[in-house]
């Protein structure tokens, strides 16, 4: 799902939203998170409310919110269960929840993610044993699935905040905020964690790693997944299980995504043409890239491209 979704909550007035830190407060999971945030509360002026909580103090919070968070950075130690509960409890009474950093792994271990696409700190996939089942865990930097909001943290949380801005309050006010933090570039929620499949797998599922190494490498004249399951000596069944038990998808959409998230980068960043794009990123049919590319991200490369030049 694409965080566009997230536009209707635009019609609350004031849109109101709950940030529980159960982290440090300097940490930058936080202040990546609650500075944009704050910049777009001055800027509207009173059509945005953002209340910031500890723990401790978010059972009593008193009113209505249509998004609730749970922050923390990934060296936060976790809430005691009860009060853990407490705050799930009401996070999850907006209309969109969820967690950044650690508290996306106490989500998930509590088994509030209920079965959703997660993007969890990959400095904290060590700790994921008992979360498989009741999480997908994806190597992007930010997710919706649902009305279950997840960011990874760290770096993460100023595009997550930025993203957030943007789908609420629209570019013009996420333009405001980018000059005033010095910021060019606002990363898209399916950009990966650059080491998060070898942070997470490692030796556990090399070929998995092997798999996914060879898509990243042959993104102009795609492999088959055929190709790919006997370069890395397995089945292809083998390897579609794998990627089914461990990605949430199999390993034909996954390469399909990748190349369309190489895709929305040359447009955003290069001057090639879109033609040109397509080819790079091996689409032989434009009629098929332009398909493919608003299934995925709900806009055509050309208005893709637009964003580029509005900017």
């Amino acid at each position: 799902m694409s965080f566009a979704q997230l536009s209707r909550l635009t019609q609350e007035r004031p849109l109101r939203m709950l940030l529980v830190n159960a982290g440090e407060p300097d940490s930058l999971a936080w202040s990546g998170l609650v500075q944009p945030l704050r910049l777009a509360q001055r800027i509207l002026n009173g059509g945005f409310q953002l209340e910031a909580v500890n723990p401790s103090q978010a059972a009593s919070v008193v009113g209505d919110w249509q998004l609730a968070l749970l922050v923390a950075d990934e060296g936060a130690a976790r809430l005691a269960d009860a009060e853990l509960r407490a705050v799930i409890e009401r996070c999850r009474s907006a209309e969109y929840w969820g967690g950044v950093g650690a508290g996306v792994l106490w989500l998930a271990q509590t088994g509030a993610a209920g079965g959703a696409r997660i993007a969890l700190p990959w400095a904290l996939y060590a700790e994921t044993e008992d979360v498989t089942e009741r999480a997908i865990l994806t190597p992007n930097l930010f997710e919706i699935d649902g009305r279950l909001i997840s960011c990874c943290g760290g770096a993460a949380s100023l595009d997550f905040s930025l993203t957030l801005i943007e789908a609420l309050f629209g570019a013009a006010v996420q333009a405001e905020i980018k000059e005033a933090l010095c910021i060019d570039r606002v990363r898209s929620p399916e950009e990966r964690q650059r080491v998060a499949l070898q942070a997470r797998f490692g030796a556990l599922q090399p070929k998995l790693s092997e798999a996914v190494t060879l898509m990243e490498a042959n993104i102009e004249e795609p492999l088959s997944t055929d190709d790919i399951a006997g370069l890395v000596g397995l089945s292809r069944r083998q390897l579609e299980r794998l990627f089914k038990q461990y990605l949430g998808s199999l390993p034909s959409r996954y390469y399909l995504e990748l190349r369309l998230q190489r895709a929305r980068q040359l447009l955003l960043e290069t001057n090639h043409s879109i033609v040109q794009v397509g080819l790079m990123c091996g689409f032989s049919s434009g009629s098929h890239f332009s398909t493919a590319f608003g299934t995925l991200f709900g806009n055509t490369p050309r208005e893709e491209r637009q964003r580029k030049l509005n900017r």
